[in-house]
């Protein structure tokens, strides 16, 4: 998941130039229908950082595990994790 997140969000920013003159959809699925391009890839990007998160502090915390990438994945989904969150409280 470490390597999917920064290539599926890069992938996503990338293809916005694309999509300049396209209006960007009211709701999560007019945006798919609209500019899939940019959708898609960056909803499978923040869905592996959130998966990441869990599945990093699951294993922390039930396997004992210390490896550096564990822990790297972790700070990554955390981070997008407190991102969208912070989306939901304070876009409206």
């Amino acid at each position: 998941m470490i390597i999917v997140v920064p290539i599926s969000l890069c992938l996503g920013m990338s293809i916005v130039n694309f999509y300049g003159s396209v209006p960007v959809g009211n709701t999560i699925l007019q945006d798919i229908m609209v500019r899939p391009g940019i959708a898609l890839p960056m909803m499978v990007g923040f869905i592996s950082g959130v998966a990441a998160f869990f599945t990093g502090i699951i294993d922390i915390i039930r396997e004992k595990d210390r490896s550096i990438l564990v822990f790297l994945s972790t700070a990554i989904g955390f981070f997008i994790l407190l991102w969208c969150l912070a989306q939901f409280l304070f876009a409206y």
